[in-house]
């Protein structure tokens, strides 16, 4: 009996152990994939051999016989123009200050912390894989947006990721609920995704230019949160101000 009551404890926190941990084992998969995947179609970018299966994706999204007009009804390129604002700098930056603010407000100094580094640090990314790679991007006639510096990757596509994606797992770290920690990270991967996909159908990116920053933006999000992760393990969480008296 004691033997069974000794491998019963040992079991509940090994099962213990695995729960809390699965959300940081979740994290270093998707910066590894993410990273993974990022080298390899930064390595055909390189060598050009992506241009064709680019271009012919493009083209799927625009008229045969006018390829400078997209496919579908208008509202769905309205809407798209709308949706790509959401991945812009100045919109994004706007969140950003908005949630920092937040959570200073609340006292939580770490995730504000995260959430500045891995947007900051995303930019810096961003830019500098930019000048490294100055991957021209689709013919001017094909844009329905204005986009400035170089293609490769897509920065709204990275940005998005990284804001969104982070800020869905901050909001996933404060729910007890497992159905609202879903949908938080849910709704960051939606908006991500809406993001690149806009990008891409309003001519603006090549589609391997939005898959490179979706993986390298996730990568990123997920190294941020698991140092933030580490830093709680070894120093505890942050204690949030006591609710103000009414």
């Amino acid at each position: 009996m004691a033997d069974g009551s000794v491998r019963a404890g040992w079991s509940r926190r090994w099962r213990d152990v695995a729960r809390r941990e699965a959300a940081a084992v979740s994290a270093l998969l998707v910066a590894v994939v993410g990273l993974f995947i990022f080298l390899n179609v930064a390595e055909e970018v390189a060598e050009g051999e992506t241009l064709a299966l680019d271009r012919s994706i493009l083209m799927m999204l625009r008229m045969t016989d006018d390829p400078t007009v997209t496919v579908g009804p208008l509202w769905l390129r309205t809407a798209l123009m709308d949706f790509t604002s959401l991945g812009s700098v100045a919109v994004l930056t706007l969140v950003v200050l908005l949630i920092v603010g937040l959570f200073a407000s609340l006292r939580r100094w770490r995730d504000a912390g995260l959430l500045l580094v891995a947007s900051v640090g995303g930019v810096t990314i961003s830019q500098i894989l930019k000048v490294v790679f100055a991957r021209a991007r689709p013919d001017e006639s094909l844009r329905l947006v204005e986009a400035v510096n170089a293609s490769f990757p897509s920065g709204h596509a990275m940005l998005s990721a990284v804001v969104y994606l982070t800020l869905g797992a901050l909001v996933s770290r404060f729910a007890k609920s497992r159905r609202i920690k879903a949908f938080a990270l849910a709704a960051g991967v939606l908006l991500t995704l809406l993001v690149g996909f806009s990008r891409v159908f309003l001519g603006v990116h090549w589609p391997t230019d939005v898959l490179a920053g979706w993986c390298v933006g996730a990568a990123w999000a997920m190294v941020c949160w698991l140092a933030a992760w580490a830093v709680e393990r070894r120093w505890g969480k942050d204690t949030a101000a006591p609710p103000a008296r009414v």
